[in-house]
């Protein structure tokens, strides 16, 4: 069964609305946003040292879990359509069935 992590940046509701999208597709049971574990590199002498990182769309990760190839192949190409329309910057990866 494909995985795929999707890396999103934008804001909130788009984030939101791309998670319904992915709710709402036939075969996807399973659509989870997980937490962000890389840490930000902020370097002390940087010039934008502790400036607020809220300025701008945030990034997210969302996993999903596809039934089968053409399953995960419709969902990269509804994510696509829907990050064009919302101006969104999307990546995806994907790991094999377990291997």
């Amino acid at each position: 069964m494909p995985l795929l992590r999707i890396r999103l940046t934008g804001n909130e509701d788009d984030v939101r609305a791309v998670s319904n999208l992915l709710q709402s597709l036939d075969g996807i049971e399973h659509v989870e946003e997980v937490a962000d574990l890389m840490p930000r590199m902020d370097d002390a002498d940087s010039s934008s040292a502790g400036l607020s990182d809220l300025q701008g769309p945030s990034a997210h990760e969302i996993e999903v879990d596809a039934p089968n190839e053409s399953t995960a192949r419709r969902v990269r190409e509804a994510v696509e359509a829907l990050a064009f329309d919302l101006d969104m910057l999307v990546e995806f990866e994907e790991d094999g069935d377990g291997e």
